[in-house]
């Protein structure tokens, strides 16, 4: 037993049954008579500090995933945590803080982004559970610091198996198979409680197998025992109501919260658990059941220093919110989040006096797309069409093109309006020499339940009609394009490679976004991001939505041939891999590999390793990431990489769920380099 515990435990014991069951709300009152402030748990913090003033605006997760740099993210987490100690520091002088001041994050999503439809897999750090598990522990260490108190708490979020249908999610039941659970959906949840130690792990709102998240006995099971989990649990919003309302698991929001605390959620997100002291008098849960929940609860704040004199995080001033470290942070990590999809020649662009650009697309001014959503308020921002223009020396025309945005158009309706905005776009291209396109989709279109037009997800992974017509309108002007896709997920862009010499992807790159698309427009960077998703050619390539199955689903199991491969990033400097080595050590092995700059410019490399799959063995992944470092090297230089693979790598989850090691040879790609490997127990 830890101080803060025992301190809890103090604390608790002097608390009446109904003190206690209140303070398991996360709107939790305050207790004068023991010195108790008012708290509420609810924070948000996925790519910046959230929903609280101004803060800076990272990327949003999505696209720093497409970084492949857990070290930059791990200092992206740290400077977010700097902000919200800061504003904490200062909340408190109120007397109390209020929701989204306190110093409880309910970040980083690490949900499989199984499908492109999925409306909030731009939340995620893509489609893998590897690099989900590496930039979700990066963020958690970064977030909780490594001082003797926490600076915040993060909270890995939704446990688990938990990716769509959202305008279904309150009643869904994700029925999935042992091995993909142990194989897919949970190991990223393993790999951050074993790497970062989160405080906390909030419930999802879907059944799983039948039970639901926030009440499983099954799942809550495994988390506290076999994955090693040792903070507390939580509910999503609403989640423990669900239980009698739409799963009808319950029949009353009593029997939900005792089923719910019973299973080892100690802290309810809604109002189910104002029904626990209704519970407790009808014989669904013993004081003792509560009284554990709320020790730790309190033992999470004592951690994070809230009744000391002695944290060290109390000293960080509000100076540091928005200040240009973070600034500089923010851009470096933008720049690194931009993927090069295809370049025939024509990027980097030459910066001309003489030259005439057109900056075309609904997505190119547009300040939702640089935000993503879960988002804070920038004290500055530049959109792509601004960067653009500040960095060019010639000039500039722009149009909006059309007003469709969000799937529904009102051009269908009103032909003169969209023929209008058509014209506009058609006079700026015919004007300039080159044209850069900005278009694709927007966090109000592909977001959490509730959002536009199709209850968060998206229909399929086609462009907006209005979008696709004016592509048509503005390729027909012949002049050659730029693409800039704006996304956080996939999406067909089969035409755009076909037509367009260069296509760029743009996930939601934060409140610097704009400023970094120009750098890598101009050659003053090279591009570096690679895809943390496959972008399929069509809808004929994804399974049923509802199906969790993995089969046919991600770089992992998906059998076609996709567009843009997971990985896939090009540069302006070429690389060149050779001697790729392995390091025996007991149950696998490591990697090292060589890789030269061999262009004309200095560049970034992210070196991805893969476990290739085995042909006849049942369940066989096609490939898996196993390790993944980024070089920096000037024109000409050349490095050892060292490419350290995790404890287990090599063992696959047979059908009953158990990982195990089957010694034999392997055989590991990096690049274009291939080696065989004997791996033994």
């Amino acid at each position: 037993m830890n101080e803060f515990e025992i301190k809890a435990r103090k604390l608790v014991g002097k608390m009446t049954l109904a003190e206690k069951c209140a303070q398991l709300k996360y709107d939790a009152p305050a207790i004068e008579r023991l010195g108790v402030p008012a708290y509420n748990w609810w924070c948000e913090a996925l790519h910046g500090v959230a929903r609280s003033g101004v803060a800076t605006v990272f990327p949003q997760a999505i696209a720093m995933a497409a970084s492949f740099d857990d070290d930059l993210l791990y200092r992206v987490a740290d400077a977010i945590s700097d902000e919200a100690r800061a504003k904490y520091n200062e909340y408190k002088t109120f007397g109390s803080t209020q929701i989204y001041q306190g110093l409880t994050f309910w970040s980083p999503n690490i949900n499989i982004f199984r499908d492109p439809r999925w409306g909030r897999g731009h939340e995620t750090y893509g489609e893998d559970p590897y690099l989900t598990g590496r930039m979700g522990a990066a963020f958690v260490r970064g977030m909780q610091g490594e001082g003797k108190y926490h600076k915040v708490d993060a909270t890995l979020k939704h446990y688990a198996v938990h990716s769509g249908p959202e305008a279904e999610r309150h009643g869904f039941d994700a029925r999935v198979s042992a091995r993909d659970l142990h194989e897919t959906y949970l190991e990223a949840f393993r790999y951050c409680i074993e790497k970062s130690h989160p405080a906390a792990v909030m419930g999802a709102y879907n059944r799983t197998n039948g039970e639901p998240c926030c009440a499983s006995e099954t799942l809550i099971g495994l988390l506290y025992g076999e994955l090693g989990f040792d903070g507390y649990y939580l509910s999503d919003c609403g989640a423990i109501n669900d239980i009698n309302a739409h799963h009808h698991v319950t029949e009353t929001p009593a029997e939900s919260a005792a089923l719910a605390l019973r299973a080892g959620c100690v802290l309810n997100c809604g109002g189910a658990y104002a029904h626990l002291l209704a519970a407790h008098g009808m014989g669904l849960v013993d004081e003792e059941t509560v009284t554990e929940a709320a020790v730790k609860l309190f033992t999470a704040r004592f951690r994070l220093g809230m009744f000391a004199d002695d944290c060290e995080y109390d000293k960080i001033g509000y100076d540091v919110v928005c200040c240009e470290a973070h600034r500089e942070l923010n851009l470096k990590m933008a720049r690194e989040s931009v993927v090069l999809l295809k370049n025939d020649g024509i990027l980097p662009l030459e910066n001309s006096a003489e030259g005439k650009l057109a900056v075309i697309g609904p997505a190119a001014d547009d300040v939702d797309t640089l935000l993503g959503n879960y988002n804070g308020t920038p004290d500055s921002k530049t959109t792509v069409y601004e960067g653009i223009r500040r960095a060019y020396r010639g000039r500039v025309y722009y149009a909006r093109g059309c007003r469709g945005y969000y799937g529904v158009e009102r051009e269908s309706t009103d032909e003169d309006c969209g023929e209008r905005y058509l014209r506009d776009a058609m006079l700026a291209a015919d004007r300039a020499d080159v044209v850069i396109m900005c278009m694709g989709l927007s966090p109000a279109y592909e977001g959490e339940e509730g959002g536009f037009g199709h209850g968060g997800d998206k229909p399929d992974i086609s462009l907006p009609e209005a979008q696709r017509r004016l592509f048509e309108a503005v390729a027909s002007r012949g002049k050659p394009i730029i693409y800039i896709n704006v996304s956080g997920s996939a999406i067909d862009l089969r035409e755009q490679d076909e037509k367009c010499p260069a296509v760029l992807q743009f996930f939601y790159g934060g409140s610097r976004g704009g400023e970094a698309m120009a750098d890598i427009i101009f050659g003053r960077v090279s591009p570096s991001g690679r895809l943390p998703v496959t972008f399929y050619r069509s809808n004929g390539d994804l399974p049923p939505f509802e199906d969790y199955s993995m089969e046919g689903r991600t770089y992992r199991y998906f059998r076609g041939e996709p567009l843009y491969a997971f990985g896939h990033g090009l540069s302006y400097t070429s690389f060149e891999y050779s001697d790729l080595t392995p390091v025996q050590k007991p149950g696998g092995a490591d990697f090292t590999v060589k890789v030269k700059n061999t262009g004309k410019v200095c560049g970034e490399d992210a070196v991805l390793l893969y476990i290739m799959g085995r042909d006849g063995v049942p369940g066989e992944p096609v490939k898996t990431l196993a390790a993944f470092r980024r070089a920096a090297l000037a024109p000409g230089e050349e490095a050892e990489v060292y490419l350290k693979t995790e404890p287990g790598a090599f063992m696959r989850a047979g059908e009953d769920g158990k990982k195990r090691l089957d010694p034999g040879e392997y055989t590991v790609s990096c690049g274009a380099l291939s080696a065989r490997v004997t791996v033994s127990e």
